[in-house]
């Protein structure tokens, strides 16, 4: 076992929240050599550092080891079942149900890299965006309910077909709030064949500058709080299902970081005067 080097790694009560959620060692017959831990701080830290996988450090088990993993946890569905696990348990410590009864909607365009096939990239003309598009549902806390990466070419109201007909399949949620991009045709259908009712929030009358809107920001700070991660500053995957596979990974971090640590991030305050020379 490695020494903890740097920020991203998992502290001891991260480690202990997803260490019985990942699958069981040798499930298919193959010794494992490298601790897991090691494997799960290694996938942390291309994340949040958005170094290629091929640039992680030498303390770290071998990349080819690192990504094997990382894709044959993904080939199990593992990062959705810890996701809704660390959701479920923070949800009950917020005294709120386990599985919610409402969620809140968005998209995203970022730039895509070359690495970006153009079977999967295209232009978000509202954005002036060359790459794909995240579409995230999330509950009314900003916890991740689901996620769907697709071209910056897809319409909101399409990418919002798909991502609500995956709702209805595994959630319980019958009420989401999203912003006018929504708005139109899917409003109806969403209505009359999912029996989803999409509450649709617009801009006040008059309003100038940036403001808050009720039942939208947290979807908005959860899209924020992806940026923070480099690798999700920018879409570098060649396949889709490995940018959701990563912002999944970055909602498991978030969530267990505030799991472990008991409360909410607080924000950090003015700095003092010393340091601002």
């Amino acid at each position: 076992m490695r020494t903890p080097t740097y920020p991203s790694d998992l502290t001891d009560e991260q480690w202990a929240l997803i260490e019985p959620l990942l699958p069981p060692e040798h499930w298919d017959g193959r010794k494992e050599v490298h601790p897991r831990r090691d494997v799960v701080d290694a996938i942390l830290y291309v994340n949040q550092t958005g170094c290629p996988w091929r640039y992680l450090p030498a303390d770290f088990p071998p990349w080819q080891t690192v990504y094997w993993h990382f894709r044959r946890w993904e080939d199990q569905h593992v990062t959705e079942q810890i996701v809704a696990v660390l959701r479920r348990r923070l949800r009950r410590e917020l005294e709120r149900q386990a599985e919610p009864s409402a969620a809140v909607m968005d998209s995203q365009s970022v730039k895509g890299a070359d690495t970006v096939g153009k079977d999967s990239r295209g232009y978000d003309a509202g954005k002036k965006t060359g790459g794909r598009k995240r579409f995230l549902l999330t509950d009314t806390h900003g916890l991740l309910l689901a996620v769907m990466v697709v071209s910056a070419g897809v319409q909101d109201r399409d990418g919002a077909t798909t991502l609500l007909l995956g709702m209805v399949l595994t959630l319980s949620c019958r009420l989401v709030f999203a912003d006018q991009g929504f708005a139109g045709r899917l409003v109806a259908w969403a209505r009359d064949v999912l029996g989803v009712v999409v509450h649709i929030i617009g801009k006040p009358p008059g309003q100038k500058g940036f403001v808050v809107h009720p039942r939208r920001w947290v979807v908005e700070r959860t899209l924020g709080w992806l940026m923070l991660h480099r690798r999700l500053a920018r879409d570098y995957e060649r396949d889709p299902a490995t940018s959701e596979a990563l912002i999944r990974w970055a909602a498991i971090d978030q969530m267990s970081r505030r799991i472990a640590r008991g409360r909410p991030a607080t924000r950090t305050g003015p700095r003092p005067l010393e340091y601002t020379r």
